[in-house]
C-alpha cells in the first residue's frame, strides 16, 4: 500500500472518530451534562487539528473529468396552451 493511500485511511478514521465524539458532545450538551460536553470539546479540538495537519499532507483528490462537448438539447419554453382552432 503506497503511503498516500495509508494516510488517507488514517484519515477516513480520524473523520469516523470526530463524527463519533461530535455525536457524543451534541448529546451531552442536550442532557445539560456540560463538564463531559467540555471534555468531549477538547478532545474533538485535538483530533481536528490532527486532522487538519494530516489533510494538508496529502495531495488533493483528482477532479472527476470533463464532460464531453457536444450538442447540449433545448428544453421548450412552457408557453401558453395553444388555442383550439375552429374549421370555418
Amino acid at each position: 500500500m503506497d503511503q498516500f493511500a495509508a494516510q488517507r485511511n488514517r484519515l477516513a478514521a480520524l473523520e469516523a472518530e470526530l463524527d463519533q465524539l461530535q455525536a457524543q458532545y451534541e448529546l451531552a450538551m442536550s442532557t445539560f451534562k456540560f463538564d463531559e460536553a467540555d471534555a468531549l470539546q477538547r478532545k474533538i479540538a485535538s483530533l481536528e487539528s490532527g486532522r487538519r495537519a494530516l489533510a494538508a499532507d496529502l495531495p488533493a483528490p483528482p477532479s472527476a473529468p470533463e464532460p464531453p462537448i457536444g450538442v447540449v438539447p433545448v428544453l421548450r419554453r412552457p408557453g401558453r396552451p395553444g388555442r383550439l382552432r375552429r374549421a370555418r
